[in-house]
């Protein structure tokens, strides 16, 4: 059974994945349950076959509490254990190569390179690249591709693309066609998607609450940005997560976009000082019907514009400046 779109080929994928003598699997930075479920999921079936296999990310050192409840951590190495040289280099989840971070020199090294996504926005750099934007998931992606490769889903595998299925859909709001099929057959393997959801999404630190009372207070509201559809946006600074893991930022976003008033949300999320210049993760967001347009922006054409990538309704990019000046540059990209 696929979940994708039916013009979706994965016979060369196949074949390179077959063909591979040994595999590297790298995720994006910051990396989220999609990319690492994916990763580690692939990597399980690869392992299985007896094809020596890795899994690495850029960014951060230390992966995030929930993450490390996946199955399959064990494939994960450190990014200066990646070989300069590989034989099949697999992508899950990056639009883009600065998705990949310090690890996109990699590409260079590779026999062969596969990249695997369901962003829209996806630049295609990889020789073979399946891609299927119809997804709500990368990990929806992984799911066909094994069917095609007529390789079997058990439990540890289920539990990884039940994580990137969960949370790319928002725990299910956004779905397309075959989602809850999809979750439905992963079920049947006899995991438990309630467990999987609530430690990913909905377990956090009493510090939590306390960085949100700080950062909410920083919203701001701009009811006439992109001809009247509204942004909403919201600072986190370095200074805010004092007690709290990078990965509570993650979370703002989804509080901040239930404000009625605004079509898009913003959040500025800053990155540990590390140099002079103030750096900035950006998470964008838009609803699929926003006050002003039947559509809803398209963030991913806006993140795109300004170096990042990502959905319709979902996307980012990385950005340098002072609170104001960021600001300023979004709400003129916005027009």
């Amino acid at each position: 059974m696929t979940t994708t779109g039916a013009a979706v080929d994965y016979t060369a994928a196949v074949r390179a994945l077959d063909a591979a003598r040994s595999v590297t699997i790298l995720c994006h930075v910051q990396p989220d349950a999609d990319t690492l479920g994916s990763g580690l999921a692939l990597a399980r079936v690869l392992d299985r076959r007896g094809v020596p296999v890795r899994v690495s990310f850029a960014d951060p050192a230390e992966l995030s509490a929930g993450l490390r409840t996946l199955p399959g951590t064990g494939y994960l190495v450190p990014p200066d254990q990646v070989p300069a040289e590989v034989d099949l280099l697999v992508t899950v989840d990056c639009g883009s190569t600065g998705r990949l971070g310090r690890l996109a020199d990699r590409l260079a090294g590779a026999t062969a390179t596969l990249v695997i996504d369901h962003h829209r926005s996806n630049t295609r750099f990889g020789e073979i690249n399946l891609i299927d934007p119809d997804a709500v998931s990368t990990a929806s992606v992984i799911t066909a591709l094994l069917d095609e490769w007529r390789e079997p889903i058990d439990a540890d595998i289920a539990h990884c693309l039940f994580a990137g299925l969960a949370t790319d859909s928002g725990s299910f709001r956004w779905v397309t066609p075959g989602t809850h099929a999809l979750a439905e057959r992963l079920l049947a393997t006899g995991i438990d998607g309630a467990a999987i959801t609530r430690t990913l999404m909905d377990t956090h630190p009493f510090a939590w609450l306390r960085m949100l009372s700080t950062v909410l207070a920083s919203a701001r509201l701009d009811r006439e940005a992109h001809d009247g559809t509204g942004l909403v946006a919201a600072f986190v600074l370095a200074s805010d997560l004092s007690g709290v893991r990078q990965e509570e930022a993650e979370s703002v976003v989804d509080i901040v976009r239930a404000t009625a008033e605004a079509g898009i949300a913003a959040v500025f999320k800053e990155a540990r000082p590390t140099d002079e210049r103030r750096r900035w993760t950006v998470s964008l967001r838009s609803k699929d019907s926003g006050p002003a347009t039947d559509d809803g922006a398209d963030v991913a054409e806006i993140a795109t514009g300004l170096g990042g990538g990502g959905h319709r309704y979902a996307a980012g990019y990385t950005t340098f400046g002072e609170p104001e000046e960021i600001l300023a540059q979004l709400r003129a990209a916005l027009g």
